[in-house]
């Protein structure tokens, strides 16, 4: 692995015409050694470019997207480009299509170009030979257009001959579609957000499991990895097709992130001058995008197998990863150390995407702007002084190559597209995956004239070669593309001493179960394979197969992978597979292994909504001979409570919720007791003499200062189960000094679910003797959902009168009452709470003297534990909870711009931290971070760091508050020096 060596190029070594020609001075550029980079293309022949693509003749298409960011009048373009003299560089352009409105994305298909260009997929064709095109037509049409970093993009035709389409958050949410084909496949709701693929000529539109944001990429053997603005890397692991097979299995996705070096990892930009904006995170991966596996096979030893790369055009740099097996996964890692694989000096140099061409190298598409961030992500300034477009008569791409390769020559050279089948056949075992995927589509697509019987053999010989393994593997998808793969093909392809060949048989063999049943005999035969990823892909496929031969393999797979979470979900999404069995089998011989496992199946044992089956769980789970609590009753709770949230069935009653309440009161083990409490918060308590005994109980625990402070709070907690109002005196009396602080939040949290508005006074008239820590959580009382217009005023009327200050309100607490709130109640909290740019922008202005205080990091750390950790950790092994983004990727900020980031968070949301509000059916109100999305429902997680899945089915709407789920106003807690102190701890990386 190569680490910490670089070569610096502050001037290409460029012919000086090409310089005259382009009338710019290239560049400074650091790049890995044993590589070279040279101009391919620039202004003023191109401009704003944004994708390419080079076609089986060796033309050039560049789409430029100069209406970025607010100008959609169509002035986006797609670029004919060529090199006349044959000096490797790009001299003549022809607009081959123009009038489009962002157009973000661009490939091959047929005779033209599918080209993305929200809320379309358009074909695009030129068929007079004049380089424009003629033929215009909607494909697809239905994607969102109005958030601009998730618009479709990115299309990819894939080894499985599926044209894969990018796809992300947005806010309109109709269906995708084929316009020409009404009666033709829908996809509901945005495709519930994630990555679509479609076949055109066939009109299949399928949804994928994971959503990327500009960009995406298959490496040689067709794994699927995604990327959005801070997690550089993460991976489709298990396709929609699994999870959706399986109702009753809620999990957060079929997605795992893959660094190993963080989410938000470090970047280490070389840039003179920077310029970043009010809401840049600096030093962090903060617009990651482009994502290439390369597959060129011509870059130096080392760089040919298992390298992805990254752009991150904020820092004005590209990253690589290398990346190494890791089970059903991967492990992505860096491969040089606090170094970049290219890094420019130049503030402008802005690369978004790039691609591997027919030689190998790989090309890097520069946007060049002064500004790249979203408007959203902008001061108001900004927004407003007219520099946003700054750039936008100039573009450049990139040749990266290994070092002493000669110039270019396929602008003239290439000819793929008039060769014939049996040439195609063998550009299929090319060591450049280009003229694999090329040749590939390209026999496909010749299909409908038929490519003749000599090649439809030289493809059968190919898939029988000893050598070409990636040739394999191309010929059988290229068979299978054609309707030309037949099952001695794929038994032999199921025995082949390749793993990745043997995993794509599976896949291939899933695609003709039904008309050739004879296969699953051969496909049992793998379940002891050696390949951790062939075993998960068999698993993954024997879950379409209802027969005791497949449920026995499937548990045999389960067994002896059953660490792997994705081992796991695979097991469980099959319809057919016996949940209480399985769950007997693995309480029976219980390791810490299986927790895991046992939870995920205790939820869908109890959202199956079977009383008998949950009744029996709890009434094991709950047994107080197991001494000082089972490894195993704790997880088979907690999936219970997960799993009765979404029951279809009304949940257990009577015995079952005595046992529980048993439990609560006398278990010997603390985490079965809470674990029981959070079942009976699911199901509720009856009313009968038990349940009156086990409240005075927990009355008399609330109060009882010689118990742990958990148990005292775990008390408070089951009195909401009763009448919330016979508790009012004794809550209130919990609400004082001499208490913890965590058996005054419980006792405040249950005062707010008292109707009325005598809570609220009496909070006020207590306000004084409220500490910090307890405010947010009082404030909380006045906003329980429904909205109660009259504890609302009355909060108001505080904050007019002074007594309670706008610092003591959640910034999204702020958000919603200016919101969310009846219009007059609305119209009121603007006039009192809506805090200017200037109010703000003073109070970044007096800590400026931060700056020039000496921090004590010793000190810092005991500021980070009373004001940051409860929210924040630092570090992998670092004190603190994670909620919000981990404070050592910001270590290596500039101490003004972490300054400002802390003082002002609202203003620079980090990716994947904003504040998400969800609306049940019920009428509940959840709000978290949403750290995962899918088919089936979203994943929530709280102050604290606790986690919830909440099924799609029970959401009435979720919304971005566009907030941080940081609130401003740290100020009123942190004195100068203890800033200064909190920054040197934080820069120091704890």
């Amino acid at each position: 692995m190569l680490r910490n060596l670089y070569f610096l190029l502050l001037f290409l070594p460029m012919a000086a015409g090409s310089c005259r020609k382009a009338k710019i001075a290239p560049p400074g550029f650091e790049l890995a050694p044993g590589f070279q980079i040279e101009l391919v293309a620039s202004e003023p022949l191109i401009v704003d470019p944004v994708a390419m693509v080079i076609d089986e003749y060796g033309r050039l298409y560049v789409v430029e997207m100069p209406g970025n960011p607010y100008d959609e009048s169509g002035v986006g373009n797609v670029k004919l480009l060529a090199d006349t003299n044959g000096d490797g560089r790009m001299d003549k352009h022809t607009v081959f299509a123009d009038s489009l409105r962002m157009p973000s994305g661009i490939t091959r298909w047929k005779k033209g170009l599918l080209v993305t260009d929200p809320p379309h997929v358009l074909y695009l064709a030129d068929t007079d030979g004049d380089g424009r095109a003629d033929v215009r037509d909607t494909v697809l049409a239905g994607f969102d257009d109005t958030n601009l970093e998730y618009n479709v993009n990115t299309p990819i035709v894939g080894l499985d001959n599926w044209v894969y389409l990018s796809n992300g958050y947005g806010s309109r949410l109709g269906d995708i579609h084929f316009p020409a084909h009404p009666d033709g496949p829908r996809l509901q709701g945005h495709a519930a957000r994630n990555i679509v693929r479609f076949k055109p000529d066939a009109r299949e539109l399928e949804m994928c499991s994971g959503v990327t944001q500009f960009g995406q990429t298959f490496d040689e053997w067709g794994r699927h990895f995604l990327v959005n603005n801070s997690n550089h890397i993460y991976q489709e692991v298990l396709a929609a097709r699994y999870l959706l097979r399986n109702p009753e299995m809620s999990v957060s996705g079929g997605i795992e992130s893959l660094s190993d070096h963080g989410d938000a990892a470090e970047v280490f930009p070389i840039v003179e001058n920077p310029d970043h904006q009010l809401l840049t995170d600096v030093g962090v991966f903060t617009s990651a995008c482009g994502i290439t596996a390369y597959v060129g096979g011509a870059f130096p030893s080392g760089f040919n197998e298992g390298m992805v790369f990254v752009a991150e055009p904020v820092h004005s740099l590209i990253h690589v990863d290398h990346l190494v097996d890791n089970g059903a996964s991967f492990q992505a890692g860096r491969v040089h150390e606090e170094k970049e694989f290219l890094a420019s000096t130049d503030p402008w140099f802005r690369p978004v995407n790039m691609y591997v061409g027919p030689d190998g190298a790989l090309y890097v598409v520069d946007y060049y702007r002064q500004i790249i961030e979203g408007p959203q992500w902008l001061s108001e300034e900004v927004r407003e002084s007219g520099d946003l477009y700054n750039g936008s008569d100039k573009g450049r791409i990139y040749r990266i190559t290994a070092s002493g390769t000669k110039p270019l020559d396929w602008s003239k050279n290439l000819q793929l597209g008039d060769a014939s089948a049996e040439e195609l056949v063998k550009m299929l075992a090319h060591p450049n995956g280009w003229w694999r995927q090329n040749a590939q589509r390209l026999l496909v697509d010749r299909n409908r004239e038929g490519i003749g019987e000599v090649a439809v053999r030289n493809l059968v010989a190919l898939t029988q070669s000893e050598t070409a393994s990636l040739g394999r593997l191309h010929a059988l998808w290229t068979l299978e593309g054609l309707g030309q793969l037949d099952t001695e093909h794929i038994v032999k392809a199921l025995q082949d001493p390749v793993a990745q060949i043997r995993e794509h048989a599976i896949r291939l063999a899933e695609l003709h179960l039904d008309q050739h049943p004879e296969l699953v005999r051969v496909l049992l035969e793998l379940r002891d394979d050696t390949d951790p990823k062939v075993r998960f892909q068999l698993l993954c496929t024997l879950g379409f197969l209802d027969t005791p031969q497949a449920g026995e393999a499937r548990q045999q797979l389960l067994l002896g992978d059953v660490e792997d979470k994705w081992i796991q979900i695979a097991a469980l999404s099959a319809p057919a597979a016996p949940k209480d069995v399985l769950l007997q089998t693995f309480l029976a011989r219980f390791v810490p292994a299986y927790a895991s496992l046992v939870e995920r199946l205790s939820t869908m044992i109890a959202a199956d909504g079977n009383p008998e089956a949950t009744f029996h769980l709890i009434e094991r789970a709950t047994a107080l001979s197991t001494g000082d609590g089972a490894d195993w009753q704790v997880p088979v709770l907690e999936g219970l409570a997960a799993g009765l949230q979404n029951a279809s069935q009304p949940p257990i009653q009577g015995s079952g919720q005595n046992l529980l309440i048993r439990a609560f009161l006398a278990h010997p083990a603390d985490n079965v007791r809470l674990a029981s409490l959070r079942v009976l918060q699911q199901t509720g308590i009856p009313l009968d003499a038990q349940t009156v005994r086990a409240l005075d109980q927990a009355v008399s625990m609330a109060g009882d200062k010689s118990l742990a402070d958990e148990r005292r709070v775990g008390a408070i907690q089951f009195l909401a189960l009763g009448n919330l109002a016979a508790y009012e005196v004794l809550l209130q009396n919990l609400v004082v000094s001499t208490e913890p602080l965590s058996v005054q939040r419980a006792a405040l949290q249950l005062l707010g679910g008292i109707p009325g508005t005598g809570v609220s006074r009496y909070i006020l008239d207590q306000w004084e003797t409220l500490t910090p820590g307890l405010r947010g959580t009082a404030i909380a009382t006045f906003m329980v959902y429904p909205f109660d217009e009259s504890r609302i005023n009355l909060l108001l009327d505080a904050i007019e009168a002074g007594k309670v200050q706008r610092t003591n309100l959640e910034w999204y607490q702020i958000v919603r009452l200016m919101r969310d709130t009846p219009d007059e109640v609305k119209k009121r909290a603007r006039a009192l709470l809506a805090e200017n740019e200037g109010q703000r922008r003073e109070i970044i202005q007096r800590y400026q003297a931060v700056l020039n205080l000496e921090g004590d990091p010793k000190k810092g750390q005991a500021v980070f534990q009373r004001s940051c950790a409860t929210c924040h950790k630092l570090g992998e092994n670092g004190e603190g909870i994670v909620y919000g983004p981990d404070l050592s990727t910001v270590r290596n900020w500039p101490v003004a711009n972490l300054l400002e980031k802390i003082l002002d968070p609202g203003r620079s949301i980090a990716q994947g931290y904003e504040l998400w509000m969800l609306t049940l059916k019920s009428g509940d109100v959840k709000q978290g971070i949403m750290v995962a999305e899918n088919t089936s429902g979203f994943t929530l997680r709280y102050p604290g760091g606790m986690e919830e899945v909440i099924g799609r089915a029970d959401v009435d709407k979720a919304e971005a508050l566009s907030v941080s789920a940081m609130p401003p106003g740290l100020e009123a807690q942190i004195t100068e020096q203890e800033m200064a102190d909190l920054l040197s701890y934080i820069r120091r990386g704890g």
